[in-house]
C-alpha cells in the first residue's frame, strides 16, 4: 500500500465496498484517527445470488448495480472525495464474468480505481479494521459477507495468519439449496480443515460483516439493551451460546415482530447464526466482540490515515473532543495530575478512563448552562468513536454529566448503571465531584489550578495551595471538597 497522494489540506476520501450482497459508499472526513462517515449509503444488489449455479453474477444485480454506482460516482465527485477508489470481493472475484462487470463500470467511472481483492487482501482490510478501533485485539477476527468468511488471526497489531472460506450468507444458502441442516454439514466442512483455529481455544471471536451486524442488532432488541450501538457490543460465552441457539430455533414470524429489524436481512439471519455456532464449538471464545469497522476502515487506515496511525485511537478521541467542543488544551494534563491522588491503587486500565474523562471535561462549555449535563452525557454515550467500548462511554459520560452538576441517581444515567458494575459507578462519580471541584477552582485555566494539591492522609482529604489564595475556604469551594469527601468516605480539610 503507498501513501494517499491527496493534495496538502485535502480532508475527504471516499471507498465503494463492492459486495457479493450489498454494495455501499462511505465517505471519511478529515484525517483522523477516528475515521469520522459523513456520508454513507447502501443499495442491496444480491449481485451473488445464484453464483454457485452459474458461476455468474446476478444479471438483476448487474443491471442495478450500473444506476447505483453512477450515483455514488456523481456523490463522491461532488463532495470533492480524494483518494476515491472502489474495492470488489467474493462475487466479482469468484465470477467468470467479474472481470467483465468491472470493464464496464470503467467505461462509466474512467477515472476510479476499481480492484479486485484477493481472498488475502479482503482479509487483510478486515482485520486492519478490526486494529483501528482495537489495536490490543488478540484473537479471532471473522468477516461474513455474502459469497464469503474470511478467518484472520490478530494479535501485537498486526495479523498473522488468514484464509477465506465460500461461507459468505447467500452462497453458504445457494450450496445449501436453502436446507439450513446441508448448510450445518457443509459449514463444517469447511470449518474443521483450518489448522491454526483450534490452537486459539480461549481467545476473543471479533466478528465483522453485515450478517454479524444483524445477529446483534436482534440480540439488542431482544434484551432491551440499553444501548443502540453495535460497535464494540460484547457477549461473554454463555451469553454468545444463548444467543445463537435462539436465533437458529425462532421462528422467521417471530423474528419479523421485533421492531426496528429490516425484513430483508432475515433470510441471512439462520446462516450466519450457523456459521457462528461452529466457529465458537472450535475456538471456544471468552467474549464475542461486534465490530462496525471492517474492509472500508482498513482501506482508510491504509491509503488516508498512516500519519495517525499509531495513535491510541481512544486518547485520540478524547484530544479531537477537547480541541473541538473545550476551552484549554493545556488544562486536560493538570488534571491528570490533579485528580491521581485520589485513586492511588487504580489499574491501567482504570488510569486510562481517568484519563480520557479529565481530556473530556471541558466538552460541554458551550452548551447552554441548563441542559449542559444532559447533553454532555447524551454527546458522550453517542459519539462516533472507533476504539470508545461501551463500558468507556458509561463510565466517561456518568463522570461528566457529575462534573455537570447532574444528580449521580438522575433517571438519565440509567444506561450508565446497567452496563457498569457498582464499583465502576462509584470511581465515575468520585472523578465527577473531584472535576467539579476543579472547575470551582479555576475556572477553566490552568494557572489557577497548578498551585492547588490534593491529598489523603489518615482518613482526610486535603486540599493545599502554594503561594497567594485563589480560593477561599468558604462557599463552593468548601462544599465541593466536603462532597467530594463525602464520596470517598473521608473527611475534608481545606486550606487555611
Amino acid at each position: 500500500m503507498t501513501r494517499s497522494d491527496a493534495p496538502q489540506g485535502h480532508h475527504r476520501a471516499a471507498i465503494v465496498d463492492l459486495g457479493s450482497n450489498s454494495v455501499r459508499l462511505v465517505v471519511f472526513e478529515g484525517v483522523t484517527r477516528n475515521p469520522i462517515p459523513i456520508f454513507n449509503e447502501k443499495a442491496t444488489l444480491r449481485l451473488g445470488r445464484g453464483l454457485e449455479q452459474t458461476g455468474r453474477l446476478n444479471e438483476e444485480g448487474l443491471l442495478l448495480a450500473q444506476d447505483v454506482m453512477s450515483r455514488f460516482n456523481t456523490i463522491a465527485r461532488a463532495m470533492d472525495a480524494h483518494p476515491f477508489e472502489v474495492l470488489a470481493t467474493a462475487a466479482v472475484r469468484d465470477a467468470s464474468n467479474g472481470r467483465e462487470f468491472v470493464e464496464t463500470l470503467n467505461a462509466c467511472m474512467p477515472d476510479v480505481p476499481i480492484r479486485i481483492l484477493s481472498g488475502e487482501e479482503e482479509a487483510d482490510y478486515a482485520a486492519t479494521g478490526v486494529l483501528c478501533g482495537l489495536p490490543d485485539a488478540d484473537g479471532v477476527v471473522a468477516d461474513i459477507g455474502g459469497g464469503s468468511l474470511e478467518l484472520i488471526r490478530v494479535a501485537d497489531g498486526r495479523h498473522h495468519a488468514a484464509c477465506t472460506r465460500p461461507l459468505g450468507v447467500i452462497r453458504l444458502s445457494d450450496r445449501a439449496g436453502g436446507d439450513l441442516k446441508r448448510a450445518r454439514e457443509l459449514v463444517e466442512g469447511d470449518l474443521d480443515d483450518v489448522a491454526w483455529l483450534p490452537a486459539l481455544k480461549g481467545k476473543p471471536l471479533y466478528l465483522v460483516g453485515g450478517a454479524f451486524r444483524a445477529l446483534a442488532r436482534l440480540q439488542i432488541a431482544r434484551t432491551h439493551y440499553p444501548l443502540n450501538i453495535v460497535h464494540l457490543y460484547t457477549l461473554g460465552a454463555d451469553e454468545a451460546r444463548e444467543m445463537v441457539t435462539w436465533l437458529i430455533d425462532t421462528p422467521r414470524k417471530t423474528l419479523e415482530k421485533i421492531p426496528g429489524f429490516p425484513r430483508k436481512r432475515l433470510d441471512d439471519v439462520p446462516y450466519a447464526a450457523t456459521v457462528l455456532r461452529r466457529l465458537m464449538r472450535i475456538v471456544q471464545p471468552s467474549q464475542i466482540v461486534f465490530s462496525v469497522d471492517g474492509v472500508r476502515e482498513g482501506w482508510y487506515m491504509r491509503k488516508v490515515g498512516l500519519d495517525v496511525a499509531s495513535q491510541d485511537p481512544c486518547r485520540a478521541l478524547a484530544d479531537e473532543a477537547a480541541a473541538r467542543l473545550g476551552r484549554s488544551l493545556d488544562l486536560p494534563e493538570d488534571l491528570i495530575r490533579w485528580t491521581a491522588p485520589l485513586f492511588p491503587h487504580e489499574t491501567p486500565s482504570e488510569t486510562d478512563l481517568r484519563d480520557m474523562t479529565c481530556r473530556m471535561s471541558d466538552i460541554g462549555s458551550f452548551d447552554h448552562p441548563e441542559y449542559r449535563a444532559a447533553q454532555t452525557y447524551l454527546r458522550v454515550m453517542r459519539m462516533h468513536g472507533v476504539g470508545f467500548t461501551h463500558r468507556a462511554r458509561a463510565f466517561v459520560a456518568l463522570a461528566l454529566a457529575v462534573r455537570y452538576e447532574a444528580d449521580p441517581a438522575d433517571a438519565l444515567m440509567e444506561t450508565s448503571r446497567r452496563l457498569l458494575l457498582p464499583d465502576e459507578c462509584e470511581r465515575a462519580v468520585q472523578l465527577g465531584f473531584a472535576l467539579r471541584l476543579a472547575y470551582t477552582i479555576c475556572g477553566g485555566t490552568s494557572a489557577l489550578l497548578k498551585d492547588t494539591t490534593l491529598s489523603i492522609e489518615d482518613g482526610i482529604l486535603g486540599l493545599s495551595q502554594e503561594g497567594p489564595g485563589t480560593f477561599t475556604t468558604t462557599g463552593s469551594v468548601r462544599r465541593r471538597l466536603e462532597r467530594l469527601a463525602q464520596s470517598l468516605s473521608l473527611a475534608a480539610e481545606p486550606a487555611s
